[in-house]
């Protein structure tokens, strides 16, 4: 049976305390639901938050990452299974792509282009504890997304879009 993969997008090195507050919060609930989580992959913000989160709960973890050789140092110590792709910031596009639902923690220039990319192919997005600045820059593109305010309200959020699927 095909495992469902989630992924959490946000920034690396610009993720606010609370970015990493509920992207750990996100991995550990996804992995208590046997869902795989995928992420950027490298050991920075949010993709390092929520990697560590789904590790502590005893869940599969992924990382897609820019590198074409695999670097310990910038890979995290909690992705299972790394990628490399070699394709640096076009690396987004995997992610989204692999994802089923979009899950997106913070704003960054890469989180931007994930979330385009993923409404532009017509993948769930939803975004969690976003500012209004956020939610209105999205909302300027057209493309329909969800909001949660806190991480279980956002998994609530991916049961329903998962079954609609």
């Amino acid at each position: 049976m095909r495992k469902t993969i989630i992924g959490v997008m946000g920034p690396g090195d610009g993720a606010t305390t609370q970015d990493l507050a509920l992207a750990k919060e996100l991995g550990r609930l996804i992995a208590e639901r046997g869902w795989v989580l995928l992420t950027g992959g490298r050991s920075a913000g949010v993709m390092e938050a929520a990697s560590k989160g789904a590790k502590e709960a005893g869940g599969m973890t992924i990382g897609i990452l820019p590198f074409k050789d695999f670097d310990a140092a910038k890979t995290s110590a909690f992705v299972d299974i790394p990628i490399m792709t070699g394709m640096g910031e076009a690396r987004n596009a995997i992610n989204v792509l692999s994802s089923q639902v979009v899950l997106v923690c913070g704003l960054g220039s890469g989180t931007a282009s994930e979330v385009a990319l993923a409404l532009k192919a017509n993948r769930p997005v939803v975004l969690v504890a976003p500012t209004q600045q956020t939610i209105d820059f999205f909302r300027s593109l057209g493309d329909p997304f969800r909001v949660a305010e806190v991480a279980s309200q956002a998994i609530q959020a991916v049961e329903q879009l998962l079954a609609m699927r």
